[in-house]
């Protein structure tokens, strides 16, 4: 498939974010990417997964949550990193400014979440009910959201390596806070990373199927 890929610079509050836009020929969604503890938009599990969305005539956005000064903090502090509020806030910024800006035309958005990028992406699926349209989790901290999961309206998978059983038990606990369009996927043999071979395959086509059947127009 034929896609496009540009480098942009988004506005959220203060920051100015850089961001990777992938673009399908004739997209029927598009997924913001929020990654996990430690990560960057250059994440390879997130890029992967990126491009067999794209795949399946979904957009991408893979994009830098942090600044490069604040990033340079949290790489001494790793306080940032796990400080749900600021990324989310950043992420419902993006999500105006697609809504607002267009890049992908008029289609529906999406959030992919990895790790504490999980919890960031359900507080703004909460904050952003009649723009967010679907939500995938992958070896997420739900609960690191705390009161928010009981306000997300968007369907929600949460996909879990089999042998990360304390993530499992926090993803079961947040599964029960959320409504009942979220369903929890253990993705057999997968440790937190899937870095099993086949793992990150069956997170990505799960995720294409799940934003493919509720990212509707």
């Amino acid at each position: 498939m034929d896609v496009r890929s540009s480098e942009v610079t988004i506005p959220a509050g203060e920051a100015e974010l850089p961001a990777d836009l992938l673009v399908p020929a004739e997209p029927t969604g598009v997924v913001l990417f929020a990654h996990g503890s430690g990560s960057s938009r250059h994440s390879p599990r997130n890029t992967a997964v990126a491009h067999v969305l794209n795949r399946s005539a979904l957009g991408t956005v893979l994009v830098d949550l942090l600044t490069p000064a604040e990033d340079r903090v949290d790489a001494r502090t790793a306080e940032l990193r796990f400080d749900i509020g600021l990324l989310a806030g950043r992420l419902a910024a993006i999500v105006d400014w697609l809504a607002a800006e267009r890049p992908f035309g008029t289609v529906p958005i999406g959030l992919f979440g990895a790790s504490t990028g999980a919890a960031a992406a359900l507080v703004a699926a909460a904050a952003r009910p009649d723009l967010v349209g679907a939500v995938v989790s992958r070896g997420g901290r739900p609960d690191l959201a705390g009161a928010a999961l009981g306000q997300v309206r968007a369907p929600t998978l949460l996909l879990v390596g089999g042998l990360d059983e304390q993530v499992i038990t926090l993803n079961e606990q947040a599964q029960e806070a959320l409504p009942d369009t979220a369903e929890l996927t253990v993705i057999p043999g997968a440790t937190h990373l899937f870095e099993e071979p086949g793992t990150l395959e069956q997170v990505a086509h799960s995720a294409a199927d799940w934003f493919t059947t509720h990212l509707t127009r």
